[in-house]
């Protein structure tokens, strides 16, 4: 077992962990945090992504032990004092999920997106999401939502 320490969401959390468990598992059954999905475990699916130290990242193609010191916030992080995150409120507004295992990867996904291009085209939506995969919606209602969060404040 090797000890890692992590701020997730603005908290700090130390645990043991075995050498090869993969971020998203740590994440996800030693520190609880259920919205990292885990899709496809090879980095195709995008269900896992997470932000790490400011950037996008396939939780489930990193060891928990690479990661040791890092700021990750997943998507329980980006509701702030009870209020969704714009990019949560408009997948809401316009129905950018279905059953909802994509999302959670979609919205860190489009967090990195918006950050690096806040007046992003739909063709810039769309390339900037298709390293996610949606089994459910056929992208155009997640491709409204993204743009309808580009526009708010």
């Amino acid at each position: 077992m090797i000890t890692v320490s992590l701020t997730v969401n603005g908290r700090t959390y130390r645990a043991d962990c075995e050498p090869r468990r993969t971020l998203a598992d740590f994440l996800r059954h030693d520190l609880g945090f259920t919205g990292v999905h885990v899709g496809c475990e090879h980095g195709v699916c995008g269900s896992c992504t997470i932000t790490l130290d400011g950037e996008s990242a396939r939780s489930c193609c990193l060891l928990a032990v690479q990661v040791d010191g890092a700021e990750i916030v997943t998507v329980e992080g980006l509701a702030e004092n009870g209020e969704l995150h714009p990019l949560q409120e408009s997948f809401r507004k316009h129905h950018g999920l279905q059953c909802g295992f994509c999302t959670s990867g979609m919205l860190a996904t489009a967090v990195e997106l918006l950050k690096e291009n806040p007046d992003p085209t739909d063709a810039e939506i769309r390339q900037g999401i298709s390293g996610n995969l949606c089994r459910c919606t056929g992208y155009q209602f997640i491709v409204d939502a993204i743009r309808d969060a580009a526009k708010r404040p």
